[in-house]
């Protein structure tokens, strides 16, 4: 895809290179990668710039146990091949949904989710927004990254649409409202509950889990 507007910044693919991120933000990093020529570009330099700089470095000496590991590498049986992508969802939200179509669960106005992964480190789920319709107003006690995979919304940060990435943190309060057309699916990963402003998704919020 070429129209994509909004990246993902280098401070998160660094840490995505790195293994530093945790498993929902590396799931939307790499969902918008497989969408955005532009961030697999810079993805793919990096890691030819560390691959440069790793060979100009001194051999380290190989454990003691090296070659045994590595038999017992070759001898352990392959893994089962990832899912492919299918339809809107690339390849690695495929993976996180073991390779068959979403169940969504209603949400209350028309909006569903799927909750695909939740740990201490964050939660990762599935939007469904139809079109017209808004989320309820929030703002957040982390970090919320939010990649479009089909429709588009628009908030006080902007317009977004497939393969655009939202990050937002705790100095951003935002109502997104899917535009009409398409209805909206989303990939959202987030490390903190959000904060709503009004009350009655305040007193929904524990038994979603957003």
């Amino acid at each position: 895809m070429t129209d994509i507007q909004h990246h993902i910044s280098d401070d998160l693919l660094d840490d995505y290179r790195a293994g530093a991120l945790p498993h929902a933000f590396s799931v939307v990093v790499a969902a918008h990668l497989s969408l955005c020529n532009d961030c697999r570009a810079r993805h793919e330099a990096c890691d030819l710039i560390g691959g440069a700089m790793l060979e100009g470095t001194e051999a380290a000496p190989l454990r003691s146990d090296a070659r045994a590991r590595i038999m017992a590498a070759l001898e352990a049986p392959a893994p089962a091949p990832s899912p492919r992508g299918s339809g809107v969802f690339p390849a690695p939200v495929m993976a996180e949904l073991g390779g068959r179509p979403p169940r969504l669960r209603m949400l209350g106005g028309g909006i569903r989710q799927l909750i695909l992964s939740a740990d201490r480190s964050g939660s990762l789920r599935l939007l469904y927004i139809p079109p017209g319709k808004a989320v309820p107003e929030h703002g957040h006690g982390g970090l919320e990254l939010t990649l479009v995979l089909q429709g588009s919304f628009a908030d006080s940060e902007g317009a977004f649409r497939r393969g655009d990435v939202e990050t937002a943190n705790y100095d951003i309060e935002h109502q997104p409202i899917a535009d009409l057309g398409a209805p909206c699916i989303c990939l959202a990963a987030t490390d903190a509950p959000l904060r709503f402003q009004a009350i009655v998704p305040r007193l929904l919020q524990p038994v979603f889990r957003i």
